[in-house]
């Protein structure tokens, strides 16, 4: 009998990965940028190993740790996946590297093929639509959002991932609508190969409020293989998920979903959850506001401040623990809000971990995010994944 919880904090990447010159990210580091910016006082992170997982990223090593609690487990960890998505990094950490590549929207003006919009409205029944072109989500609001509302017209753009995203008001082109258009988008795009079609709703009068609600909803393409989810789900044991997570795994190895948003109301959720949670389960929870709301939005003293507040409600969460338990924080690529443009960022990934049997310290530099999923499968007492290498535990044969 186990229980786990695992907190993707969305973006916080902690130094370019060894191939961050292949994606035009060698220097990006969006905790250390952040740190240097605005020094936020993070000491429960820190008693984590946040700080020490940041230097072994970095190639250093600390004697003390970085002040990281004795009882913690920290580790640095890089990508096998191709890319530096959302999907991609959460399908490697549940044991599912993406070793082929995604397809792309790469032309910045007239990004989508002509054949695709035509099918879109077509099917849709639109009149057309507006953008067409590679752009920040909020800018792409202030220059286009009165028209779309004038015209009935949704907006359409794509970012460096590979996504088609379309963004509608709530009230005047209707929620479910904008739902109904992305669902036909996601069967066009398979075609494309393309991760993820993301409704992207917002209210608001004009360009001076307009602003994107909860409402976002993925549509990802179902994971190419079976994941640590599917692993834990065909054991009979539950998936809590919270927040984007189902979305991210098209809802394949989830028992229970927990849409949530608002950095504040997926941590009070994820408390509620882990402390409710029966044996053999596992809560797993995306924290996206700091890759939503201040990555993007190149927002330093934002980033910093709400990892602050993440950090004034660990204790308050891992009170929630019960002997036996495993508790794991990660990130599932960088966005260093320091960075030129508004783009993830190829970086290394913080592992971790309090409890579950493991040793103690410094687990070291990783070559997989599948670490993470094989060391969970192991917590559940699940066969080895096909990915990844579990860290040491204190548990002698």
């Amino acid at each position: 009998m186990a229980r786990a919880l695992l907190v993707v904090l969305d973006s916080l990447g902690i130094g370019a990965a060894p191939d961050a010159d292949r994606f035009g990210d060698t220097g990006a580091d969006t905790f250390g940028h952040i740190v240097a910016r605005c020094a936020p006082q993070l000491p429960n992170l820190r008693a984590l190993g946040l700080y020490a997982a940041h230097a072994l990223a970095q190639g250093h090593q600390t004697a003390v740790g970085e002040g990281a609690d004795a009882a913690a487990t920290w580790a640095a960890m890089y990508e096998q996946s191709t890319g530096k998505d959302t999907t991609s990094g959460h399908w490697e950490m549940c044991g599912v590297p993406v070793l082929f590549d995604w397809g792309y929207f790469t032309a910045y003006e007239h990004s989508f093929p002509p054949a695709l919009l035509d099918a879109l409205c077509v099917r849709a029944g639109l009149r057309g639509v507006l953008g067409n072109c590679r752009a920040s989500g909020t800018e792409i609001l202030q220059r286009l959002g009165a028209e779309h509302i004038a015209s009935g017209q949704p907006i359409v753009y794509t970012s460096a991932d590979s996504v088609f995203q379309i963004a509608a008001h709530e009230e005047h082109f209707g929620l479910d609508r904008l739902y109904r258009v992305c669902e036909i988008a996601r069967e066009l795009v398979d075609d494309y190969r393309i991760a993820r079609v993301i409704a992207r709703p917002f209210i608001g009068n004009d360009a001076a409020n307009f602003k994107r609600t909860g409402h976002r909803h993925d549509y990802a393409v179902p994971p190419t293989a079976p994941t640590l989810l599917d692993a834990l789900v065909a054991a009979g044991k539950q998936v809590i998920a919270i927040g984007k997570v189902s979305d991210i795994f098209a809802g394949q190895g989830i028992t229970q979903s927990i849409p949530v948003s608002g950095l504040d109301a997926l941590i009070d959720t994820t408390i509620r959850a882990f402390r409710d949670a029966p044996e053999d389960s596992l809560v797993f929870v995306n924290l996206v506001d700091f890759d939503s709301e201040y990555g993007h939005r190149r927002d330093v003293v934002g980033y910093a401040a709400a990892l602050e507040r993440l950090d004034g409600r660990l204790a308050e969460l891992l009170g929630t623990r019960r002997d036996g338990d495993l508790i794991l924080f990660s990130a599932d690529h960088g966005n260093d809000p320091t960075w030129p443009g508004s783009d993830h960022t190829r970086e290394c990934v913080p592992l971790l971990a309090l409890g579950g049997g493991l040793r103690p310290g410094n687990a070291g530099l990783r070559n997989s995010f599948a670490d993470l999923g094989q060391t969970l499968a192991r917590h559940f007492g699940l066969a080895p994944l096909a990915h990844g290498q579990a860290l040491a535990t204190n548990i002698t044969a």
